[in-house]
């Protein structure tokens, strides 16, 4: 399976370092992610049989033939907006070259969507592919001219400390958003239904593991030792992924308003309608896991 490493991910570290997956027979091999493209190219070619990303991923595969579905919740993506240190309304980006995973993937609908609030259109401004979220932070450290970037823990915090500035959480902008989410492809799903059922109970117990306030100090190190982070910038990133209010969603449940939002923001990119979310996902393999925790 296939992931972006940082807070979304913590339930997985758990569940592997907890023996969670190696406990219903699974051993799982988790590929950090260059970019979104590489996921769900490589979901649709069957390289990885597990894709954890931006529930926007599986609606641009589900849109473009591939018949893939969203198996569960995860979080609202923990996303800030940074900009240069010299910018101080979002209108001064006109004219200049903001950062993105790749231009048509979901956080770049989101950056889109804000921007449009305060004034700008698309052609306003030129968007940089950097790909994964380290890659375009150490864009936008390196190179002044890269003005903006949406940005997640641990990234969004050595951004803050590299003195980019933080023009806060982008949920507080565009409202309920389903982040990161597991999806696979449907006939996958249905062949192995009781593989992913155990896979995502799997994923609870680790999910469940991280929210125990009991667990803290050794999910600090695991966070620490997983994301190659020192041990203050591991607390604060537990302390985000613990959020009883912004946080990983309980036992990985699933947010259709938010999903309504990840729909919304791709259709008005296309210049359509949004479509009926009910084709983009299916809970029972998310229910058959519950029931067995």
């Amino acid at each position: 399976m296939m992931v972006f490493p940082g807070t979304q991910t913590l339930p997985l570290f758990a569940s592997q370092a907890t023996g969670a997956f190696a406990r219903r027979g699974l051993a799982v091999e988790m590929k950090p992610a260059p970019n979104s493209e590489e996921q769900r190219r490589g979901l649709a070619e069957g390289r990885y049989q597990i894709v954890h990303g931006a529930a926007d991923q599986c609606v641009a595969l589900v849109d473009a033939g591939t018949d893939a579905i969203i198996v569960a919740g995860g979080d609202n993506g923990f996303n800030h907006l940074f900009v240069q240190p010299d910018i101080s309304d979002l209108g001064e980006l006109r004219g200049r070259t903001l950062v993105a995973d790749v231009a048509n993937t979901g956080w770049s609908f989101v950056l889109y969507d804000i921007l449009n609030r305060h004034g700008l259109k698309r052609g306003d401004y030129t968007i940089h592919e950097a790909g994964a979220p380290f890659r375009r932070f150490e864009a936008m450290r390196d190179d002044k001219a890269m003005a903006a970037a949406v940005l997640n823990p641990p990234f969004a915090i050595h951004a803050r400390r590299a003195g980019l500035k933080d023009m806060g959480p982008v949920a507080a902008q565009v409202g309920a958003y389903l982040g990161t989410v597991p999806y696979v492809l449907r006939g996958w799903a249905a062949a192995n239904a009781a593989v992913l059922s155990a896979y995502l109970a799997a994923c609870i117990e680790g999910l469940r593991w991280i929210l125990d306030p009991a667990n803290k100090a050794r999910a600090a190190s695991l966070v620490a030792e997983q994301l190659s982070v020192p041990a203050d910038i591991a607390a604060e990133i537990l302390n985000v992924a613990t959020d009883a209010t912004n946080g990983l969603a309980k036992d990985a449940d699933f947010d259709l308003e938010g999903l309504k939002t990840v729909l919304r923001l791709r259709a008005s990119y296309d210049g359509r309608e949004p479509p009926a979310p009910d084709r983009y996902f299916d809970l029972s393999y998310h229910r058959a896991a519950r029931a067995t925790l």
